[in-house]
């Protein structure tokens, strides 16, 4: 059943009532001095509707909300309660100019057969960035015994 607001004249009140369609333009009786009040037009208005299962505003923009916040698309995959809009993952640090510098030279010396890791395994020139990115120990020398 909808919902109406009613307004009381003696009482200069408002109050809201449940009613069947068919009866809302009937008088009601005031929940305060129980004389008759008229029907008006709402004083207030929120609307809400469903979308693909998701909560959007009337007028829709196009646009989601995802745990209060405003998105642009649906979640598709992920963990629950996760949305790449709202949970933003931070991108990996950049290497400075002297770890670029160092990173060439360990290639350099990869592809002269000089550079060992804290085994004395040889690296390949190949696998230096990987190496040193898990946080492999490496040094100029010959492959050991």
């Amino acid at each position: 059943m909808p919902l109406y607001e009613y307004y009381c004249e003696p009482c200069n009140g408002i109050f809201e009532e449940l009613r069947p369609m068919r009866e809302a333009s009937d008088p009601v009786p005031c929940p305060e001095c129980y004389k008759d009040a008229k029907r008006i037009m709402p004083t207030s208005f929120s609307a809400f509707t469903f979308r693909e299962g998701y909560p959007r505003r009337i007028p829709d923009d196009g646009k989601y909300y995802h745990l209060g916040k405003k998105v642009s698309s649906l979640v598709t995959g992920g963990t629950p309660n996760e949305h790449p809009e709202v949970n933003k993952k931070e991108p990996a640090p950049s290497l400075s100019k002297g770890e670029k510098d160092e990173l060439r030279d360990a290639v350099e010396l990869a592809k002269k057969d000089e550079l060992v890791d804290s085994y004395g395994s040889r690296i390949a020139p190949e696998t230096v960035v990987q190496a040193v990115s898990s946080g492999r120990t490496l040094k100029k020398g010959t492959p050991g015994l």
